[in-house]
């Protein structure tokens, strides 16, 4: 905070906070200066202070636990469209970074920007003629805002020093984390800065869905694509909001709504790799076969994924919300540390039952996912329930599939739809086929490091633990042999003077003196006085060694 442009840019936000009244919201102290309600007021604060504000809202718009339902549902309207900045810039900022004139570049570049968000603005081009006199692909050239970089990176400095404060003295900060929700935020909209990074994600969706039928991703003109710069093919289509012209077209709204959200779960769980702006701006519809209706993706600026164990929790708890299954949801909170360990599992399968139960068998116009979200994350919030930053695009993105099937056929069963799709990939998930197809895989890797592993092993073997341990079995096994040796001749000793006692007895002579003993009788006692010493020398000489 010590640099003064960050000190003026505080006081612009506490400038614009003041103006729409959001000082007296912060203090919860109504307003009676302002005739606009606080969720409005708060939207267009937001969009004044420019786009780190307005991309946060939007994210913060996905998190109703976070927020009163009335900001959470005003900042769901918020826009990232802005005046464009003019074109010749944008020409001259192309050709820096590509090195060449835009007219050698391309056969065409319209200067006037066919789009212009808070970030980049988009302008139509098209590349050189082919070898064999055929027009060049049209294409689409994204260019960022100039200076959007060091403005960003200002404004997130901001407002990491705003949720360290609420993180020091917010009553629920230990459940919110404040700082981990701008972190998360912080690497999504830092990707947004990087276009190459797009270029790669746009890549790697056009390569998971390469040949399909339900949704089709542009090509990426890397040769001409920069970290400024983003080159891709142009495609042409409705976008998905002209419910009219799709009409028009006898597109077959079912069949559209079912196919969005296939397209999103098979991301999620089948990809475990999603687009997740999916707002009507960044998707077009290819209409030339009605009945059968494909997406046409743009803008892969935020994408997101899961690790495996959020993923699979993730993936137990639709089904077991599917199945009506309560019970496992509030366990699966449980084992997954989203709620306290003294949370009885009962009282909090009894409040997710309060809130799912009366959607189901409702079509989607009679539900509203994002009130539904609220009332679940209200109700979590009462357990004490943690804010899970890694799950804000999946929420974020959920909203966007619910707010496009209400438009485009409220009738859709949600449930319906999804289920089958997610019981598919828990078959797949837990076919032991699978663990082979892993061991394939990573069997490279092991091959490659078993000799250098094998080497530690014989250098460093044996360990110093199982060493000791093996010393001391080692020593129970010679005490159990000694003394199972001091026993062997104690018991021989005992069966000689036995076998002399019987024979002296068959002789039917008393001795009257030792010397008058059988042979026999000596012999065979003597040995046995010679074994019970023998055992006893035995005891005697292993007590000594100890």
């Amino acid at each position: 905070m010590s640099d003064w442009r960050q000190l003026a840019r505080f006081w612009q936000i506490w400038r614009v906070s003041r103006r729409y009244g959001l000082d007296q919201f912060v203090g919860r102290r109504p307003n009676k200066r302002f005739a606009k309600p606080r969720g409005e007021r708060v939207r267009l604060a937001l969009e004044e202070l420019g786009p780190v504000f307005i991309k946060f809202g939007q994210a913060l718009s996905t998190r109703p636990d976070l927020l009163p339902d009335d900001i959470a549902a005003e900042l769901s309207l918020l826009q990232d469209a802005v005046p464009p900045f003019p074109g010749q810039q944008a020409r001259e900022q192309v050709e820096a970074a590509l090195g060449q004139p835009v007219g050698s570049l391309f056969a065409f570049f319209d200067e006037k920007p066919l789009a212009s968000a808070s970030v980049a603005q988009v302008h139509a081009a098209r590349l050189p003629d082919n070898p064999d006199g055929t027009p060049g692909m049209d294409v689409v050239v994204k260019v960022l805002r100039p200076g959007i970089e060091k403005a960003v990176r200002k404004d997130l400095a901001l407002l990491h020093f705003l949720a360290a404060l609420a993180e020091r003295f917010g009553p629920d900060a230990d459940r919110l984390h404040p700082r981990e929700v701008i972190k998360e935020y912080e690497k999504v909209i830092l990707d947004e800065l990087d276009l190459m990074r797009e270029a790669a994600n746009a890549s790697q969706l056009r390569r998971n869905w390469l040949g399909s039928d339900l949704i089709y991703h542009p090509l990426v003109f890397f040769d001409l694509t920069r970290s400024d710069v983003l080159v891709m093919e142009r495609l042409y289509g409705h976008n998905i909001d002209e419910v009219a012209a799709l009409r028009a077209e006898g597109v077959n709204f079912r069949e559209l709504s079912e196919r969005g959200v296939e397209i999103f779960f098979r991301q999620v769980f089948r990809d475990n790799f999603f687009h997740a702006d999916m707002h009507p701006g960044n998707i077009f519809v290819d209409a030339s076969n009605p009945e059968k209706p494909r997406y046409l993706a743009l803008d892969f600026g935020i994408v997101g994924s899961l690790n495996p164990s959020d993923q699979r929790y993730l993936a137990e708890n639709f089904l077991a919300f599917f199945n009506r299954d309560y019970r496992r949801v509030a366990e699966l909170h449980l084992e997954s540390g989203w709620i306290p360990d003294d949370v009885r599992v009962d009282e909090f399968e009894s409040a997710i039952r309060s809130v799912c139960e009366p959607i189901f068998n409702k079509p989607l116009k009679d539900i509203s996912f994002g009130m539904f979200l609220m009332r679940l994350f209200q109700t979590a919030r009462r357990f004490r329930m943690e804010v899970q930053p890694q799950l804000v695009l999946l929420q974020k993105t959920l909203l966007n599939i619910e707010g496009l099937g209400r438009q485009l056929y409220p009738e859709l069963d949600l449930w319906k739809t999804a289920k089958p799709i997610m019981e598919d990939w828990m078959r797949q998930r837990l076919n032991p086929l699978n663990g082979l197809d892993d061991l394939k895989a990573h069997l490279p890797a092991i091959v490659e490091t078993l000799p250098d592993l094998l080497k530690r092993l014989q250098q460093d073997w044996p360990p110093a633990e199982f060493a000791a341990q093996t010393r001391e079995l080692k020593a129970l096994r010679q005490d159990l042999a000694e003394q199972q040796s001091r026993n062997r001749w104690a018991l021989l000793g005992g069966l000689l003077c036995l076998g002399g006692a019987v024979i002296l007895g068959l002789d039917g002579r008393g001795p009257a003196r030792i010397a008058d003993l059988p042979l026999a009788s000596w012999v065979l006692g003597s040995l046995g006085v010679w074994c019970f010493a023998r055992a006893t020398w035995l005891n005697f000489s292993r007590s000594g060694a100890r």
